[in-house]
């Protein structure tokens, strides 16, 4: 139950694709919306029913969530800033490389041990995104320039899960996002001044992308994510992650009624396979 939870959150997080399709704000700007918008969502809740928690966090809790949080908005801006320089596809391939960050993190910093399966769980659906990916051959202006950001992008989004695993121990799912996004709202919000990008003017209808994106791809998948640290291994997390282009794709039929290509197609039955095989036999010796 607690997978199939978790695979709802990649679905959810898909719909990311789908928002950013109908906007025309800058990508980072529709990042601070998105994640900021959460926060103030989570507000409420946890300033209601959650004062006494955020009171007993010790100065290190407080810290470390927002660390996570910083390195999630450095995620975010180093994969939206590689797409300047860089391919689609080889963009997608690097930030997808998380999933070997997390893995090798948890057997060499962890001791936590994954079977045999499990790796080949983890190369299959790995290896359907590259099949994905190649859908999409463009080029870039700086390709190196925009690989490094991409593959830093993937190794920012490893600390985020790692830190979020730690985290997730002891403190409830609402307040470690409250503070992550709050953080990472923060950290793009510095960005954005920095790069000179306005942070506001922009039709209505990018404020109600970036509201469904805060509601879907961020409560209802970034959440779930945190949530299912608490239940699952980080391995599996970011290797389930992995078929967020998968769902992306079925929503491009639905809505846009884009057909997607054979290559796409492959792709998606390889990186389900790859999900189902960590997910039926990575716990098992």
């Amino acid at each position: 139950m607690k997978k199939l939870i978790i695979l709802l959150g990649v679905l959810g997080g898909s719909f990311s694709a789908i928002c950013v399709r109908l906007s025309n704000a800058p990508s980072m700007v529709l990042v601070f919306y998105r994640v900021a918008m959460a926060a103030l969502m989570l507000c409420p809740y946890v300033f209601w029913k959650a004062r006494g928690e955020l009171k007993l966090l010790s100065r290190k809790e407080w810290l470390l969530c927002a660390l996570s949080g910083l390195f999630l908005g450095l995620h975010f801006a180093l994969y939206f800033e590689s797409l300047k320089y860089t391919g689609i596809s080889s963009s997608v391939v690097l930030v997808n490389t998380e999933v070997f960050f997390v893995a090798f993190a948890l057997l060499f910093l962890f001791r936590e041990k994954i079977s045999v399966m499990g790796w080949v769980g983890i190369l299959a659906t790995f290896s359907g995104s590259i099949v994905i990916a190649m859908a999409d051959a463009g080029g870039g202006s700086n390709v190196l320039l925009g690989d490094g950001m991409a593959f830093l992008g993937a190794a920012a989004m490893a600390v985020y899960t790692l830190l979020g695993k730690v985290c997730r121990k002891r403190i409830s799912t609402t307040v470690y996002t409250f503070i992550v996004y709050t953080a990472a709202a923060a950290t793009v919000l510095i960005m954005l001044c920095i790069g000179g990008t306005p942070v506001f003017g922009y039709e209505p209808v990018n404020y109600l992308t970036a509201l469904g994106m805060a509601v879907f791809s961020t409560l209802l998948g970034h959440s779930i994510f945190s949530w299912g640290l608490k239940y699952e291994s980080a391995s599996y997390i970011s290797t389930v992650k992995l078929m967020e282009p998968v769902f992306a794709s079925v929503l491009g039929l639905l809505i846009f009624g884009e057909i997607p290509d054979l290559i796409v197609v492959i792709g998606g039955c390889i990186v389900i396979l790859g999900v189902y095989l960590y997910a039926g036999f990575a716990e098992k010796k």
